[in-house]
Parts: structure tokens; sequence; C-alpha cells
């Protein structure tokens, strides 16, 4: 992770790319599970700003291997979640 801004612009991405994935199985598949994917859609929004919250508001401000940590754990719950919401988006399709 380069800097905090990065890490906000891929957070906003990868939970973007779960809800456009989500809008296009809707809009394609020819019997689609609309509650499911609604919320899959829900659940990618509220990651974004739980996510994002917790990213301006890192612990232990004073110690930066502290910081550098709670700011990877970010990375990988983001990465974690978004893997489950396309496992089960993938079991609807």
């Amino acid at each position: 992770m380069a800097n905090l801004r990065d890490l906000k612009k891929d957070i906003d991405y990868v939970c973007g790319q779960v809800v456009i994935d989500c809008l296009i199985y809707v809009q394609t598949a020819e019997k689609p599970d609309i509650d499911k994917a609604q919320e899959i859609v829900n659940e990618a929004l509220i990651l974004d700003s739980e996510l994002r919250k917790r990213a301006n508001h890192p612990d232990g401000k004073d110690n930066p291997k502290m910081v550098k940590a709670h700011y990877k754990g970010i990375a990988k719950d983001l990465v974690e979640k978004c893997n489950s919401m396309y496992d089960r988006l993938n079991a609807l399709a």
C-alpha cells in the first residue's frame, strides 16, 4: 500500500465492481434471483462505508507499526469479504 488515498480508491473500486457485476447478472440472467443479488449489493455498499470509516480512523496513531498493521487488516478484509460476495454471486449464476 503506497498511501491512504490509494487504499480508499481500492476500496471504492473493488466494492463498486461487486455492485456492477451484480447488476450485470440481474440484466443478463434468464431467471435472476433479484433478492439475493440485492443482498450482495447492499453488503458491498455497507462494506465500502465500513472500510472507509476504518481507514479514516486508524488505531494507535503514534505507533507506525500499529498503523501499518491496521491498514493491512483493512486490505485483507476487503479481499476476503469481496471474494465471499463473488462466490455467492457465482453460485447464483
